[in-house]
């Protein structure tokens, strides 16, 4: 029968810890959340809908060569009462007719007029091609934007995620700092009872695991803040979000994992200020050929009537409505502002002006993510040096944490140093969290300066 019951406990209690389990969030990987943030961060949705923008101006560019084919139809009635002599038009000409009689007429006159004219620019010296390139080259800027933004926002996550995960490290320190606490506690209180202990001793451990718990809810909400950080970019509830705990040893166990080539040819940040520069070189071309020469075809067709007869004499005003005379005009011509010569030269300074300006931003970028891909070396380097030296100080502290507890228990040491032996130990776990963490970070910082995180994720499962 006991047998019986005990298997029955060990059933039911497998039962309630497998439903504990099934209500916890199953941790996600960091490959997983850098694929929901690719997907679902509102930034990169606002970026890639400035491409179709670019796109869109691209396609009106292209169409800048198409001709300008006017239509316009008159019917007028109002008198035709005017002397000759030349004029410069300002703005609507009310009529164009000289004079025909030596006295004034007031006489209303009806015609109408209707002209189709056409203006083409058919050549300008290759303005027309050095608009469209730089249209393209303005989409290829956005599109490089879009991508420096894709890998801003994929650094943005993997150093969130390392965040959280070294709170999820911290976490677990503090709790096994508070068992600890509260195993001083009840040993001093039994110490207390018996009069070994003084009852100060009591007050002492009471505030010291009161601190640890302060310490542990300040870290709780830490954790969560970074949460709500990953929940923006990746459409996650935030409690959702548990990191997987074995990033730091798989990463810690590859020896190779930071052993790769600098991938500075296809660079998100260097294509994004190259793109740049060569847009400031296309637009320079642009402007040695918008001053050039215009050549232009002009036609025009136009059908007139009028009242007034050849003879100067005035009919009836219907008869003026219904075309009596056609034309037509074709011609060809050329144009050039010779001040343009001086507007070229203005332009194309302040424009060489900006290229340079483009050239030494990506020059500065090179220079940046040379040295910050040898700092992440340096750093990389000191956190593999850090986890050989820390297992001794951990194993010293945790040896010396519970020989202070026993000499405690038996009356041999006092509360202090019991205490000081603690924070030892609570130290050296922290330093080897903080180490585990600095290793995966200068991995990560190594591998997006030099555009391999694929590489580095590869190793993760």
């Amino acid at each position: 029968m006991l047998s019986f019951k005990r298997c029955l406990s060990i059933l039911l209690f497998l039962f309630f810890a497998a439903a504990s389990n099934a209500q916890q969030s199953t941790p996600i990987t960091l490959k997983e959340l850098l694929n929901l943030a690719d997907k679902k961060a509102p930034e990169l949705l606002t970026d890639s809908a400035a491409i179709l923008i670019r796109q869109s101006q691209a396609a009106e560019t292209r169409s800048n060569w198409l001709p300008n084919l006017r239509l316009n139809y008159q019917a007028d009635i109002g008198t035709s009462n005017n002397t000759t002599g030349p004029y410069f038009g300002f703005g609507i000409i009310p009529s164009s007719s000289g004079g025909i009689h030596n006295t004034s007429v007031t006489t209303a006159v009806g015609d109408n007029l209707g002209i189709a004219a056409l203006d083409w620019e058919i050549y300008n010296f290759g303005k027309y091609g050095a608009e469209n390139k730089v249209a393209n080259s303005d989409i290829k800027v956005e599109q490089n934007q879009f991508a420096q933004s894709k890998f801003q926002l994929q650094a943005f996550t993997i150093s969130n995620y390392l965040q959280l995960l070294r709170l999820q490290d911290f976490l677990n320190i503090q709790y096994r700092n508070i068992q600890r606490n509260q195993q001083i506690r009840r040993s001093i209180e039994s110490l207390a009872k018996s009069g070994v202990r003084a009852g100060v001793d009591t007050s002492i451990a009471e505030a010291e695991l009161s601190k640890a718990r302060l310490n542990y809810i300040e870290l709780k909400n830490q954790f969560k803040q970074q949460q709500l950080q990953l929940s923006v970019v990746t459409g996650l509830p935030y409690q959702s979000i548990v990191p997987d705990t074995t990033v730091e040893a798989t990463l810690i166990n590859q020896p190779s994992a930071y052993l790769f080539n600098p991938d500075t040819s296809n660079h998100p940040l260097i294509n994004f200020y190259r793109s740049v520069y060569q847009n400031n070189l296309q637009r320079e071309t642009l402007v040695k050929k918008l001053y050039n020469p215009k050549i232009s075809l002009e036609a025009a067709a136009w059908g007139r009537g009028s009242s007034v007869n050849t003879s100067g004499q005035y009919n009836d005003v219907s008869s003026g409505y219904g075309f009596q005379r056609g034309n037509y005009l074709v011609g060809l011509g050329i144009s050039y502002n010779l001040f343009d010569l001086r507007r070229r030269q203005l332009k194309l300074r302040t424009q060489k002006a900006s290229t340079n300006y483009a050239l030494k931003k990506l020059e500065e970028e090179q220079q940046l993510l040379a040295v910050s891909a040898s700092q992440a070396d340096v750093e990389m380097q000191t956190s593999l040096e850090r986890l050989k030296e820390i297992p001794n100080q951990l194993k010293a502290a945790n040896d010396g944490y519970r020989q202070k507890l026993s000499l405690y228990k038996n009356g041999l040491t006092d509360i202090v140093d019991l205490d000081a032996a603690l924070n030892i130990l609570y130290r050296a776990e922290t330093d080897f969290m903080q180490a585990k963490y600095n290793y995966a970070n200068a991995l990560f910082q190594k591998a997006i300066t030099q555009n391999q995180v694929n590489t580095v994720l590869n190793f993760l499962k």
